[in-house]
């Protein structure tokens, strides 16, 4: 999706934890039982996010609403 913003309208994202404003793709992954999916075994889900290049934390926002504050339990 290509949106028409100029780039000096918007805001930057900084890491909660360094304050490092570069980020690069990775993966949350969840294990959902095979009682609740189903089938014959585990399924595995990976999750799209953003983390930091820097230290490596992922930034709340950056996580769907069913998952915030569980990734630190």
């Amino acid at each position: 999706m290509k949106l028409n913003i100029s780039l000096d309208k918007t805001t930057g994202i900084a890491c909660d934890e360094c304050g490092n404003e570069s980020f690069q793709e990775g993966f949350l992954i969840r294990k959902a039982s095979k009682f609740l999916t189903g089938t014959a075994q585990d399924a595995i889900i990976p999750i799209p996010t953003f983390v930091c290049a820097k230290c490596g934390h992922t930034n709340e926002e950056f996580l769907p609403g069913e998952i915030k504050n569980k990734t630190e339990e």
